[in-house]
């Protein structure tokens, strides 16, 4: 088989962490065709951003320091990882030009005393340009060929948007197939740096946050792979968040669009655009732990059996919003008022995650996050009040609950028995949303109730049964 194999940064986390992962791709590669992408180390990404926010604020003692740290956690892990000397002295040198050149670009960030979302995506994009070289030399060190690659090195050409790039399929599909396919013939294996690509003037571009994913599907839709695997720190997609609910399962097959739902409704273990690649060549996708891989995990694919389409198959919830709920008798009947009040949220850098209107068209409820609720507050106020907004009412801490499940498609009474457990646990619901696919059923709650109302909706469709 042709296999791509994604670990996150928690895999490779540590050096007895990274030795299991090479141990593992190495016994793979014995009898298939295996891709690596990586993920930054556990927490790099984080102090990276963070070194740039220090240099913003021009705290460029704390932006040293940061730098510091980074730099000796690599060099351990490289001394920790790798048991041969000659290669633990190759990684080194190499893992030494790039810290400084990562030092040299901090360095010049620092004198200009500004960092552009150019000049954050070619900083953050070093924790997975040092991460492929641990992970190289590791497989070297068991004996196995490898060569690791950027994701720029690897072929992917993106737009200039910057830190929410997106992939120019064409290009990057006829220049991936010549650089990774041309190893996979000679049993080399590459490791390849996820999150970032380069736009076509060769300037480093990221998919942002979670993008090795998105990272791992675009090579496995170029290479036309068999299959592509997720390795994560959990056994794959579950049918509630198992810190809510105790005995939540591990879901065996999900189709894509259950997938992305669950994805776009806090499922941190995949990126939402991950499956963009794959949907046009139907290549199966699994989620699996990297530290439990006698488990299959769960099965992503684009038809999935007939005895896994349940009703329900998850309860997903995405904490800690705020709901707006905006109303005016101008509102009524006037042509653009939602483009209006969804304009002066855009303008402000306001995502809004969830929206509600009544037929009478007097009121819209917009969910955004927590973080967002002032601006986007403020934003209204300075724009729209007492012209289309006669009134703005504010509910703090409020979480989206979501049922998923292709199997609710024209099934009878899935809302009856959605709302009739959330009554028994006399809880009021806030705003309810459902899409016309009935794929998903959406409505929020105040944040205090959210745990009784998953493990009352888990119970209710006896999630904890489903395989």
């Amino acid at each position: 088989m042709k296999i791509v194999l994604k670990f996150g940064g928690t895999s490779i986390s540590t050096a007895k962490n990274i030795r299991k992962v090479a141990s593992y791709i190495h016994s793979l590669s014995k009898q298939n065709q295996v891709v690596v992408v990586c993920s930054a180390i556990d927490g790099i990404t984080d102090d990276l951003i963070q070194t740039s926010r220090f240099i913003q604020r021009g705290n460029k003692e704390s932006a040293n320091r940061l730098t510091a740290k980074i730099i000796s956690r690599h060099k351990q892990l490289a001394k920790e990882t790798i048991t041969k000397p000659q290669n633990r002295k190759k990684l080194l040198d190499a893992l030494s030009s790039d810290l400084a050149e990562l030092e040299d670009l901090l360095h010049g960030v620092i004198l200009l005393g500004e960092v552009s979302s150019r000049s954050l995506d070619y900083i953050v994009s070093f924790g997975e340009r040092l991460s492929i070289k641990i992970i190289a030399h590791a497989l070297l060190d068991l004996g196995r060929k490898s060569v690791p690659l950027t994701g720029k090195e690897a072929g992917i050409v993106t737009d200039s948007n910057f830190g929410e790039s997106r992939p120019l399929m064409d290009t990057t599909r006829l220049r991936v197939i010549k650089n990774v396919d041309s190893l996979l013939s000679k049993k080399i294996v590459p490791v390849i740096g996820g999150f970032a690509g380069a736009d076509q003037y060769g300037n480093i571009t990221t998919f942002g946050r979670g993008g090795s994913d998105y990272t791992a599907t675009i090579i496995a839709s170029c290479i036309k792979a068999d299959e592509i695997w997720l390795m994560t720190d959990v056994d794959g997609l579950m049918t509630a968040d198992p810190k809510t609910v105790k005995n939540a399962k591990v879901l065996k097959e999900v189709s894509y669009a259950e997938a992305i739902e669950m994805a776009l409704f806090g499922a941190k273990q995949i990126h939402p655009r991950t499956f963009e690649p794959l949907l046009s060549k139907k290549i199966p996708m699994r989620i699996r732990n990297t530290f439990n891989t006698k488990n299959l995990g769960t099965m992503v694919t684009a038809s999935p059996g007939e005895a896994t389409k349940k009703t329900v198959k998850c309860v997903s919830t995405i904490r800690h919003n705020g709901l707006i709920d905006v109303r005016g008798g101008s509102m009524v009947g006037a042509p653009g008022t939602a483009a209006k009040i969804f304009a002066t949220l855009a303008k402000s850098g306001v995502n809004v995650m969830m929206i509600s209107q009544n037929p009478s068209e007097s009121s819209i409820s917009i969910i955004v996050k927590q973080s967002d609720l002032d601006k986007a507050v403020n934003a209204l106020e300075m724009e729209l009040l007492g012209k289309i907004i006669k009134k703005l009412e504010i509910t703090t801490d409020v979480a989206i609950i979501a049922l998923i499940g292709s199997g609710m498609r024209g099934t009878i009474g899935v809302a009856s028995r959605v709302f009739g457990s959330v009554a028994k646990k006399g809880v009021n619901v806030v705003m309810i949303a459902q899409g016309s696919s009935e794929l998903n059923l959406a409505f929020v709650v105040k944040d205090s109730d959210c745990k009784n109302v998953v493990q009352a909706l888990h119970d209710e469709f006896e999630l904890a049964k489903i395989n």
